[in-house]
């Protein structure tokens, strides 16, 4: 069974993706669920799992905070993080039974903290939008500590989804879970070229900021 374990929705500032194109799309490219970890708000993950109606597309709620030490993945979570601080963070997504997971190790030259991995469950060795001397460096962090690996798109856009595959032979949200927590999981996938998805990223963000402030500029003169 394959899941992308990182997705952006709407929600996200960066991402256009509506829900019910999430779930399209990662069927249409063979998926068997999805976790959806929209920056800073689980608002995506739950709407994508009210819109899924197949009792066999796992569709798994979570959510991207940003740390002092860089991006910190929650999944199966039930409600919002509320806080940015690492330590934090952590207590947070345990405290409602969820999972931590430090994506993207490495990226923007951050390199988190040694000592603080055991307040890790899970290290994202493939993601997508890395260079892949990067994502070898995460897998690599991975095996020296003993930590399981996931994989994900980090997509913001459809046609990424999909494009980094975490694969276990279980199905039930349950069961993908314990999979994920005692390594009991493959990842696969293709980079894909960083300065172009993070380009348009970019190009949808300064699209939805200026939408947001004309909106409100008209309300205000009406």
């Amino acid at each position: 069974m394959k899941f992308d374990l990182h997705i952006h929705s709407k929600y996200s500032y960066d991402s256009l993706l509506r829900p019910d194109t999430i779930i399209k799309v990662a069927k249409k490219k063979g998926l068997d669920g999805v976790a959806v970890t929209d920056h800073n708000t689980i608002r995506g993950g739950v709407e994508v799992s009210m819109v899924n109606k197949d009792d066999d597309f796992v569709v798994i709620v979570g959510s991207e905070i940003k740390t002092e030490y860089g991006d910190v993945i929650g999944i199966f979570l039930t409600d919002e993080i509320r806080s940015q601080v690492f330590a934090d963070v952590v207590d947070e997504i345990r405290n409602q039974g969820g999972l931590t997971v430090l994506a993207h190790p490495f990226r923007k030259g951050i390199v988190f903290p040694r000592d603080l991995l055991g307040h890790v469950d899970l290290i994202e060795g493939f993601n997508a939008r890395s260079p892949k001397n990067l994502n070898q460096k995460a897998i690599e962090l991975a095996r020296d500590c003993r930590i399981p690996v996931t994989a994900g798109s980090d997509a913001h856009l459809g046609f990424e989804i999909g494009m980094g595959r975490t694969v276990t032979r279980t199905l039930t949200r349950d069961e993908v879970r314990c999979a994920l927590e005692n390594g009991e999981t493959q990842i696969e996938g293709k980079e894909s070229s960083y300065y172009l998805v993070h380009g348009l990223s970019v190009g949808t963000e300064i699209m939805v900021s200026g939408y947001t402030v004309l909106k409100g500029a008209l309300h205000h003169t009406l």
